[in-house]
C-alpha cells in the first residue's frame, strides 16, 4: 500500500488513511473479523504483487534471465494469493506455526548478524546489544506461539487491527503536515545518546516481556492436571459391563471423617463398544449398623478432555459442583462419583450425549458394589438415589429412563436433577447469549464431532475459530490455563458466533435433539430449577418440563427466585435443605407427589 500511495494525490493518501484508521478500529476488539480480513488482505496483496511483476516483466534478450525469474515469482505471487484467499480454513491452521518458525528465524538471523558484525568490528555496541536482545525476543515468543497457537492468532488479530490504525495514522499525518510543509526525514538523523539509550532499553524490555510470557505458559502447562497410569485399559477389555478392574485409597479433597477409594471399571460406550471408566467412591468413617444408603453423583462440566477428570483436578468434589458433600458424610450415606469414559480414561467424552453418560453412572454403581465385596466398611444399601447437576443433571435424566433396559440390577429409588441441561437444542441455541459460552460451545463441537461420524466439525464452526476452539476444548475448567479460553472466549464474543451455521439443523442437529432424555422415569423424579439462570434458561426448562408431564411423566418440578445457575446448588441454596429432605424420603420408600398438574 506504501508503494501505491507514493504517488497519490494528497486527498487520496488522507482518505485512505482516514480508512485505515476507522476499519483498524472496528477490528481492534473483533479477533474473528480481524483475522479474515488479514486473510482476504494477505490473499489480494500477494495477487497484486504477482500481477505488478508479471507487468514489469522485459521480454528483451539482454533481460532476459531477470524477466525469466520475475516472472516466475508473479506467477509464484499469483498462485499463492489464490489459495490463500481458497484455502479459508487452511490458512488460520498454518498461520500460528508460520508465525512462531518466523519469529525463530528471525531470532537465529539477529543472532548470526551479531556475529558477523563483531567479527567484522561493525556497527556500535549499543546496536549489537540491542540486536542480541531482540534476537532472545524472538526466539522466546516463538517457542510461545508453537505451544499456544490460540494466543497467537488472537495477538496477531489484534495487532493487525492495531497495525491498521498506526498506519492510517501515518498517511493521515502525511497528508496533513509532511506534504503540505514540505517536512523531510531530517528530523530521524539525529543519533545521540538518548537515541542510543533508548534503543537498549526498548530491547530489553521487549526481552523481559517475552520471558514473562514464557514464563507463564510454562506456569499453566505445568499446572494443567495430568493423567496416571491407574487409568490406563487392560489390553483387552471385558465385554461384561460394571466389571470392577482395579481400585486403590484416594485422598484428594476428601473431608475429614470420611475414607475414599477410586475405581476403574468396564462399562459401555456411545457406540455400543466395550470401554472402561472411573469412578470415586467415599463414604464416612464411622462404623455403620445397618446397610448404608447410596447416592450416585453425576457431575457438572469439568471439560472435556481425559485430564479433566474430577477424580484428577484438585478440588475433585466441588468441580463438578457437588452439593452437600459434609451431609453426605454426617449422613454415614456411600457417595459413588463416576467421571464419565473419556474422563481420565482415553477415548472421546460424551458430553451431553446422554447413553454414554448414564452408561458410565450405572456401571459405577455395579462397579461400586463389587468394591463393596472387598472392603467391608462400606456396606452399601440396594438402591440408590442418582443426583446431578447442569451437565450431570442430563446424565441423571438419562440414568433414571435408561436403568430399566440397561441395568435393571441396579435398584434406583430417585433421581435429582438440578439446572439439568435437558434440552440440548435449547441449551446450544441460548450459548452465543451466555458469558464466555463459546467455551461449552467448544466442548460440544468437539463431543458431537469425536462421537458421532456424520458430524464435520469444520462445517459447523467458522474457519478463523477452529483453532481457537479446538484448543478452548482442551482445557478444563479448573486448570488455571482455563483464564485463556475465557480470554478468547470474550473476545470472540465480543465479535460474533463460532458457529459457520446453525448448530441446531443437518447432523449436528438431529443428533442433539436425539440427546433430549424423553425416556419414562418410573422412580420418583425431582427437577429442580434457578429462575435467574443464564446458561439453562428457566422457560427452556418450563417446556421441557411441560412436554414430559404431557407424556405422562411424573416429577417434582421446583423453582429458585434468584438463584442461577451455579447459586441453585450453593451451600445457603434452599434447594439444599428441600433435596436432603426429599432424599431421605426417598431412602425411606416414603411415596413422592407430582406436581404436574398444577404448573402454570
Amino acid at each position: 500500500m506504501p508503494r501505491l500511495l507514493a504517488r497519490a494525490p494528497r486527498w487520496v493518501t488522507f482518505a485512505v488513511g482516514a480508512a485505515c484508521v476507522w476499519l483498524g478500529l472496528s477490528l481492534l476488539l473483533k479477533p474473528l473479523s480481524s483475522l479474515e480480513v488479514l486473510t482476504f488482505y494477505v490473499g489480494v496483496s500477494c495477487i497484486l504483487s504477482g500481477l505488478l511483476d508479471l507487468l514489469s516483466v522485459d521480454e528483451s534478450s539482454e533481460n532476459r534471465a531477470r524477466s525469466a525469474t520475475r516472472l516466475l515469482l508473479g506467477w509464484g505471487w499469483v498462485v499463492a494469493g489464490v489459495l490463500v484467499l481458497v484455502w479459508v480454513g487452511g490458512v488460520f491452521t498454518v498461520l500460528p506455526a508460520f508465525v512462531a518458525v518466523a519469529l525463530i528465524a528471525s531470532g537465529l538471523g539477529r543472532g548470526l548478524m551479531v556475529v558477523r558484525t563483531v567479527r567484522a568490528n561493525l556497527g556500535s555496541p549499543d546496536e549489537r546489544a540491542a540486536t542480541m536482545l531482540l534476537a532472545g525476543t524472538d526466539l522466546l515468543l516463538g517457542v510461545v506461539a508453537l505451544a499456544w497457537p490460540d494466543v497467537t492468532l488472537l495477538i496477531v488479530a489484534v495487532l493487525f487491527g492495531a497495525r491498521m490504525v498506526l498506519f492510517g495514522l501515518g498517511r493521515v499525518w502525511y497528508a496533513l503536515f509532511v506534504v503540505r510543509t514540505g517536512l523531510t526525514s531530517r528530523a530521524r538523523s539525529a543519533h545521540g545518546p538518548f537515541r542510543r539509550w533508548m534503543r537498549v532499553t526498548g530491547a530489553l524490555l521487549s526481552l523481559v516481556l517475552a520471558g514473562a510470557a514464557g514464563a507463564l505458559g510454562a506456569k499453566l502447562d505445568h499446572d494443567s492436571p495430568e493423567v496416571s497410569a491407574f487409568y490406563d485399559a487392560p489390553p483387552t477389555v471385558p465385554s461384561s459391563p460394571g466389571m470392577l478392574l482395579k481400585s486403590e485409597p484416594f485422598t484428594t479433597s476428601v473431608p475429614l471423617g470420611a475414607r475414599a477409594w477410586r475405581i476403574l471399571y468396564t462399562t459401555t460406550s456411545t457406540d455400543g463398544s466395550a470401554t472402561v471408566a472411573s469412578a470415586v467412591v467415599l463414604t464416612s468413617t464411622k462404623a455403620a449398623s445397618e446397610p448404608r444408603p447410596v447416592i450416585t453423583w453425576a457431575h457438572g462440566t469439568t471439560g472435556y478432555t481425559s485430564n479433566c477428570a474430577p477424580s484428577i483436578v484438585a478440588a475433585s468434589f466441588a468441580s463438578g459442583a457437588l452439593p452437600a458433600l459434609d451431609s453426605i458424610v454426617e449422613n454415614g450415606w456411600v457417595l459413588v462419583a463416576p467421571d464419565y469414559t473419556g474422563l481420565g480414561t482415553k477415548g472421546p467424552q460424551p458430553y451431553l450425549i446422554g447413553q454414554g453418560q448414564a452408561r458410565s453412572v450405572l456401571d459405577g454403581v455395579r462397579a461400586a458394589r463389587a468394591l463393596d465385596a472387598r472392603e467391608t466398611e462400606l456396606s452399601m444399601a440396594d438402591s440408590t438415589v442418582v443426583w446431578g447437576h447442569s451437565q450431570g443433571g442430563q446424565a441423571a435424566l438419562w440414568t433414571g429412563g435408561l436403568a430399566p433396559s440397561y441395568a435393571p440390577d441396579v435398584k434406583i429409588s430417585g433421581v435429582a436433577a438440578m439446572a439439568p441441561a435437558s434440552d440440548a437444542i435449547g441449551l446450544v441455541k441460548n450459548l452465543p447469549s451466555v458469558s464466555v459460552g463459546s467455551v461449552f460451545a467448544s466442548y460440544v463441537a468437539a463431543a458431537y464431532s469425536d462421537t458421532y461420524p456424520d458430524v464435520n466439525f469444520n462445517e459447523y464452526i467458522t474457519p478463523a475459530a477452529r483453532t481457537l476452539v479446538h484448543k478452548m476444548s482442551t482445557r478444563c475448567l479448573s486448570e488455571p490455563g482455563a483464564l485463556v479460553s475465557v480470554v478468547n472466549a470474550l473476545a470472540i464474543d465480543k465479535d460474533r458466533t463460532i458457529f459457520a451455521k446453525d448448530p441446531t439443523t443437518g447432523a449436528l442437529g438431529e443428533r442433539l435433539r436425539e440427546n433430549i432424555p424423553e425416556l419414562v422415569i418410573p422412580e420418583p423424579l425431582l427437577i429442580a430449577q434457578g429462575a435467574a439462570d443464564a446458561l439453562v434458561i428457566p422457560a427452556v426448562q418450563d417446556a421441557y418440563v411441560a412436554a414430559r408431564c404431557a407424556s405422562g411423566q411424573k416429577l417434582d418440578y421446583r423453582k429458585y427466585a434468584g438463584k442461577d445457575h451455579l447459586s441453585v446448588v450453593a451451600p445457603d441454596s434452599p434447594l439444599i435443605g428441600e433435596l436432603l429432605s426429599w432424599t431421605k424420603d426417598r431412602i425411606a420408600g416414603l411415596p413422592a407427589t407430582s406436581n404436574c398438574g398444577t404448573l402454570p
